[in-house]
């Protein structure tokens, strides 16, 4: 996992845009890095098919094939959709370096991937992601 700086958001909107279209919780989230409280999150435990998608510009992001329980308060996932769907950037905001989870499509933030955990799956990643960051989009039969 690389920093992908160079990768521009084709969503730009100007802040007062973004307040408009998001609650204060999902601007602090989204917007400005915050971080949603643990265990809280609509889709934490959540089992429910779908696609996972951006809330601020409804990009595809995950899918619930990739989540997984890791009881760690927010919804895990052990890959993106699909690689060039998420970007990454290092973060040192707790005074160490993280790899913060970006939306491609428009730069919000997501949550932060973790390596080298002993997760049981296929990646051994955990993209521990904000509920508040996205929509379920329930699979149809």
């Amino acid at each position: 996992m690389a920093d992908a700086q160079e990768i521009k958001p084709t969503i730009i909107k100007t802040e007062a845009e973004w307040r408009a279209q998001l609650n204060d919780l999902e601007f602090a989230v989204l917007r400005n890095a915050a971080t949603e409280p643990p265990h809280v999150g609509e889709y934490t435990n959540t089992t429910t098919v779908g696609v996972y998608r951006c809330k601020a510009c409804d990009a595809e992001l995950f899918r619930s094939e990739a989540k997984f329980d890791s009881s760690c308060g927010w919804p895990s996932f052990f890959a993106p959709l699909a690689k060039e769907r998420v970007t990454y950037h290092t973060d040192h905001l707790l005074g160490y370096p993280r790899t913060e989870v970006r939306c491609t499509a428009c730069d919000s933030h997501l949550g932060h991937v973790f390596a080298g955990e002993g997760y049981d799956t296929p990646t051994d990643l955990r993209y521990c992601i904000n509920s508040i960051a996205m929509v379920l989009e329930p699979e149809t039969d």
